[in-house]
């Protein structure tokens, strides 16, 4: 594994600065890409003048993401990656963009600001390959998180952290089976990521009790979203049990299905704090959790660890976060967390 000697931002200097973990070269890419912060990246940890609760040299971490503006999920990722930001005295800056063109272009620029570490989430992973080798040969070590569970090692990345999102999907489509469905309407909100089109066909293959129909929507768009699945509601009343792949999309169903007069049964992947109130009230009867409070914090940590120590965490295998089920059975151990905005 390539070596770099460089310093943090704070001047002091940085041993173990890695490139074999990485992501790699965008060719050619404008720094003024947008960001949920405006293109420019949003700092946290603690900023220059604070500290974590560790004693090793401050350093600077980059958290680069496919959020869509709004979607709460990304709140929870982001308060796991500040919490080990503020032990591990990193500053972390954290941007997005849901365009994987614009999402390279933030790692160029990371790359560019002569970021310690970068985190990247891999929705689109072919858009982001390029980056690889603009990482790797500036010798800044990458983990990746969330999305891109097929793709990370190919891509050289050395350390992965969330969940098999085949294997969740089967594991939600074998719990429709044993719970009578028999028509399965499963929404995906960006059509051509991974990690969604994963769950859907892992709910297709897990599903054996009936049949599974794919309904494609824009989640930047929520109001046609919820049209477009009322409308489907009302075209298609076999439709038993609607499968949403995130918490605000899993809310609009139950706002459609009341619109079409449907009686469907509402479950989804992700969840937030509305989402908690709406299995406790039961107008969603379960969600698949993969726990991203966890992926932001180990992304984070382990770069700390990789930076400081050498250590990699998996022994070369994805780090799994999740599956878990969230039901009325658990939902009161989950609801006090979900609260303070940690589940």
């Amino acid at each position: 594994m390539k070596v770099r000697q460089g310093t943090t931002s704070g001047g002091r200097a940085v041993g173990r600065r890695g490139a074999a973990l990485a992501l790699g070269a965008v060719v050619a890419v404008s720094v003024a890409a947008c960001s949920s912060t405006g293109g420019a990246p949003e700092s946290s940890g603690g900023g220059e003048g604070g500290g974590g609760t560790v004693d090793t040299p401050r350093a600077t971490i980059a958290m680069i993401t496919h959020e869509v503006p709004g979607d709460t999920f990304w709140d929870l990722i982001r308060k796991g990656a500040e919490a080990a930001a503020a032990k591990d005295n990193i500053e972390l800056r954290y941007s997005a963009d849901p365009e994987a063109p614009n999402q390279a272009n933030l790692v160029q620029s990371a790359i560019d600001s002569d970021v310690d570490g970068i985190a990247v989430t891999l929705a689109k992973p072919d858009a982001m390959a390029p980056a690889v080798q603009a990482a790797e040969a500036a010798g800044i070590p990458v983990v990746a998180f969330n999305s891109g569970y097929d793709d990370w090692k190919a891509q050289g990345v050395g350390q992965y952290f969330g969940q098999d999102e085949t294997i969740a999907g089967r594991a939600v489509g074998e719990r429709l089976t044993t719970e009578g469905a028999k028509k399965t309407l499963c929404i995906i909100q960006e059509q051509g990521q991974v990690a969604l089109e994963s769950r859907c066909a892992g709910v297709t293959q897990g599903f054996t009790g009936g049949s599974t129909e794919i309904l494609n929507v824009n989640s930047k768009d929520m109001p046609s979203v919820e049209a477009t699945i009322t409308a489907k509601l009302q075209q298609d009343p076999s439709i038993d049990h609607v499968v949403a792949l995130g918490a605000p999309i899993a809310l609009t169903a139950v706002q459609s299905k009341a619109n079409a007069g449907s009686d469907a049964t509402v479950v989804t992947f992700d969840t937030n704090s509305a989402l908690v109130d709406a299995i406790e009230a039961g107008d969603v009867a379960w969600a698949v959790d993969q726990q991203p409070y966890l992926q932001g914090y180990l992304a984070v940590d382990s770069l700390w660890l990789y930076l400081n120590n050498g250590n990699t965490i998996g022994g070369g295998t994805p780090v799994l976060t999740g599956p878990a089920f969230i039901d009325s059975s658990n939902i009161d151990a989950v609801a006090e967390y979900a609260r303070n905005g940690t589940r």
